[in-house]
């Protein structure tokens, strides 16, 4: 089968080596151009540009979709399929039009469910039991098109937001494989209108954490945001990053994000419960555990954290 593939973040590599595997003809990749990125603002290639620079692989990097350039590009490629994996950037429903086969999006989550940009985040967030993978046939919404395949996973109580990320992309990856093998045929199903919920961009601040909040709602945030951005606090104006953390009962009461006690492990009062931190990293410093980390540090029983 003749295919383009859009994609650009590394949860798309899976998917675009699926698909090479299984022998189709990968006639285009789109990724996102190349950004600036680091304190030297050097250009950052793409993992799906990488990769499709080993694959050897034809790219084209647009700006934007809109116009007649794109949509020719797309033209002569003479694809069957056009599969889109967290690309990041609209497809223009003339774009979609093109290939026989339209387009299919892997979205990482059981739609309707997280439509969006962050829908594994969103989900260990919101605490959910179980996320999955829906192949969609896309249309001009936001991950509102026909359902085509959905596979369900289990949320560990330990997973993070990239343990789930490359669960979540290697389950996408194979289901695209079978999907698009020779003699399947795959029967699309409307998206049902109840159940919808949004999966917005992480914004800025998202992962500063509240200590008012609950011992639980906190240790999801920092599994959540375990490797990016990483859930953060502060104390004397230094930032700390908390990498491992577990909800547990308070052993004293005290202002939410005081500290507990700081030996072993360091515990820290919340608005319900204590947050029992057991990683962590100090500010241009290395991700340590607790107890190796505080050894060299003043802090105490009775300090507050996010207050520098």
């Amino acid at each position: 089968m003749r295919v383009v593939f859009a994609g650009t973040p590394e949860f798309a590599v899976p998917s675009l080596r699926a698909l090479h595997a299984a022998g189709h003809e990968l006639v285009l990749v789109l990724t996102q151009p190349d950004r600036p990125a680091g304190r030297g603002l050097a250009a950052r290639v793409s993992p799906v540009k990488r990769a499709a620079l080993e694959l050897r692989l034809e790219l084209y990097q647009p700006m934007r979709l809109s116009g007649a350039e794109p949509l020719e590009r797309l033209r002569a490629a003479g694809a069957d399929v056009m599969v889109v994996v967290a690309y990041g950037l609209i497809l223009p429903a003339a774009l979609l039009d093109v290939p026989a086969r339209g387009a299919i999006n892997v979205h990482a989550s059981l739609l309707p469910r997280w439509r969006g940009a962050a829908p594994i985040q969103r989900a260990l967030l919101a605490g959910d039991a179980e996320t999955g993978i829906t192949l969609m046939q896309m249309d001009a919404g936001l991950d509102t098109g026909p359902m085509l395949q959905q596979q369900r996973l289990a949320i560990g109580a330990e997973e993070t937001g990239g343990s789930l990320h490359d669960r979540l992309a290697d389950l996408g990856a194979s289901m695209l494989a079978r999907a698009l093998a020779p003699g399947v045929t795959l029967a699309a199903h409307p998206q049902p209108d109840r159940g919808a919920t949004y999966a917005g961009k992480i914004g800025k601040g998202e992962n500063i954490v509240n200590w008012a909040l609950s011992a639980e709602v906190i240790a999801r945030t920092v599994r959540a945001f375990d490797p990016v951005p990483g859930a953060q606090t502060s104390f004397d104006d230094a930032v700390i990053k908390l990498w491992r953390a577990h909800a547990a009962e308070a052993s004293a009461a005290a202002a939410p994000g005081t500290v507990l006690a700081a030996g072993a492990d360091l515990e820290v009062s919340c608005g319900a419960g204590a947050l029992r931190i057991t990683e962590m990293q100090r500010q241009g410093g290395r991700r340590l555990p607790a107890a190796e980390l505080l050894r060299g540090w003043t802090l105490r029983p009775g300090d507050r954290l996010g207050t520098g």
